[in-house]
């Protein structure tokens, strides 16, 4: 091992020669028939095209509204019996919801939250 990390970047330099040589797929078939325990590694676009992501609704377009769709996560891990839903796509805004957690959650009054914004605290 003391070796392989010594010799680290030109094993890196042989190594994404050969997989830069060929498709994915095609390193990957030729990897696991030499039982080199591998597996892609997804770019986004893979991600968003991935027959069982979308089957599973990993990635989801909902309605955004400030327009058109927003892909996003879905809710994992799906569970049958509480398969869970989105019930919102959080804040728009930076600050959108700081009056119900400060005057809310943590019961600060309208003054007390004035004054932590004029002091640049929020």
């Amino acid at each position: 091992m003391a070796e392989r990390l010594r010799l680290r970047e030109e094993l890196d330099g042989l190594i994404q020669q050969w997989v830069g040589g060929q498709d994915a797929g095609e390193a990957l078939a030729r990897l696991e028939a030499a039982e080199v325990p591998s597996s892609l590694v997804y770019s986004v676009k893979d991600l968003f095209e991935d027959p069982h992501l979308k089957a599973r609704e990993n990635i989801v377009a909902v309605p955004n509204p400030l327009g058109g769709l927003l892909h996003m996560v879905g809710v994992v891990p799906r569970l049958g019996l509480t398969p869970g839903s989105i019930r919102s796509l959080g804040p728009l805004s930076p600050g959108e919801n700081n009056d119900e957690i400060y005057r809310g959650r943590l019961a600060l009054s309208a003054e007390e939250l004035a004054a932590l914004q004029q002091q640049g605290v929020i």
